[in-house]
């Protein structure tokens, strides 16, 4: 039976190829919400692990699919072990774990302060709001835990490849741009003359500080509450002397994003908004010099019969009712409405076709490959396996 689908005029992206390279250490799965990059994330990683790699999937994923696929009860900020999964010669094995934040933004505070600054971090208001809302948390954190995983598979030899599915941002280039809003904020104007009378303390310029400050402070209590200020007062304090190892390991992650072992695969589905955030994602990243393997077109509308128009479909679909007496529940009756879907699927394809050739023609070095709308959820490993197979060998 002959089938169709979006056929990208562009390099192949070989999956397989990407994976059987030992010198690539980190993939980084981004693109839109909502287009599968935790499914892609997931199946890459199994295929690698199936084929031999030593393989942990982080994954940041509000509706917990992932574990369901894998087989585990539940993922949490720690790796654990999906069992069952490894290669024929036993060498491949797969981790996978869900970023949990604010437990990665505590375990931050707990590894570069003191016992007694960290609690007082930890139980500081502000830092509470910080660590679980504060925009571009999430996307700093995911890096965070990036670093910290490369550092246990270089100190313990426990992974030999790391595969990140990216958070669903509004915007594709917030997994980048995070840090440097996240440090900006905290090394910001704002919080500089929040800590400048306690910094200037005892000094003629430091008097003359706290006398300002102390104007600026009555406006502000006003306006946000004498409390909001003392906790903010109070966690810059605290924190102050352990910022300087927040921009430090963004500046070694992104360093680590930049480096040829890393890989970014970009996901998109077969729509506008989709593709046109690809497309800007594509050229970010080549704009910083970062090593973008290809393009992953998932959800594309498979056809049977391509050759059959949807025109013709629909001429012989009317032509069937009218001589059946339009009865739906006859045979010729289903196959007026088997005729239907298909020219309905023809017309998406058209769409998903025309809209693909644009990103192709904009971007005509970039490698691509793709996978086909599913019938159904995935959610176990062998709807996993499928979509490896689909990366592998294109529809």
């Amino acid at each position: 039976m002959r089938t169709s689908g979006v056929r990208l005029d562009a390099p192949l992206l070989g999956i397989d190829e990407l994976l059987a390279d030992e010198g690539v250490r980190i993939i980084v799965c981004t693109g839109a919400g909502g287009v599968g990059k935790t499914t892609t994330a997931a199946a890459v990683a199994l295929r690698a692990a199936e084929s031999g790699r030593r393989v942990c999937v982080m994954t940041i994923d509000p509706a917990r699919r992932l574990a369901q696929a894998m087989g585990l009860r539940s993922l949490d900020n720690t790796p654990r072990q999906v069992p069952g999964v490894t290669s024929p010669d036993g060498s491949g094995s797969l981790h996978a774990m869900m970023l949990d934040m604010k437990r990665t933004f505590d375990e931050v505070v707990e590894a570069h302060a003191d016992p007694e600054r960290a609690r007082a971090i930890l139980a500081n208001p502000f830092y509470q709001a910080l660590s679980s809302s504060f925009a571009g948390t999430q996307e700093y954190m995911a890096m965070e835990k990036l670093g910290q995983l490369r550092a246990r598979a270089d100190a313990e030899g426990t992974w030999d490849l790391i595969v990140v599915d990216t958070p669903p941002s509004r915007s594709a280039l917030d997994f980048l741009d995070a840090p440097e809003r996240l440090g900006s904020f905290l090394d910001g104007r704002f919080i500089r003359v929040l800590t400048a009378p306690a910094r200037g303390a005892g000094r003629g310029i430091g008097k003359l500080a706290a006398m300002g400050f102390g104007l600026f402070t009555n406006v502000l209590n006003k306006i946000l509450g004498a409390q909001v200020l003392v906790d903010v007062g109070t966690f810059v304090a605290a924190i102050d002397t352990t910022f300087g190892g927040f921009r430090e390991r963004a500046d070694a992650t992104y360093a680590l994003l930049k480096d040829r072992g890393t890989a970014f695969v970009v996901v998109a589905a077969p729509e506008r908004d989709a593709l046109r955030e690809a497309s800007y994602f594509v050229e970010r990243l080549e704009a910083d010099d970062m090593p973008l393997a290809g393009l992953v077109l998932n959800r594309v509308q498979q056809v049977t019969l391509p050759e059959v128009t949807p025109e013709q479909a629909l001429a012989a679909a009317d032509r069937i009712s009218d001589e059946d007496g339009s009865d739906a529940r006859s045979d010729a009756g289903l196959t007026a409405a088997l005729l239907r879907l298909h020219a309905d699927r023809q017309r998406i394809a058209a769409r998903q076709r025309h809209l693909a050739e644009r990103f192709t023609a904009a971007h005509p070095g970039v490698a691509a490959t793709t996978v086909p709308a599913l019938p159904g959820d995935v959610h176990d490993l062998d709807g996993l396996r499928e979509v490896g197979a689909y990366l592998a060998d294109p529809c």
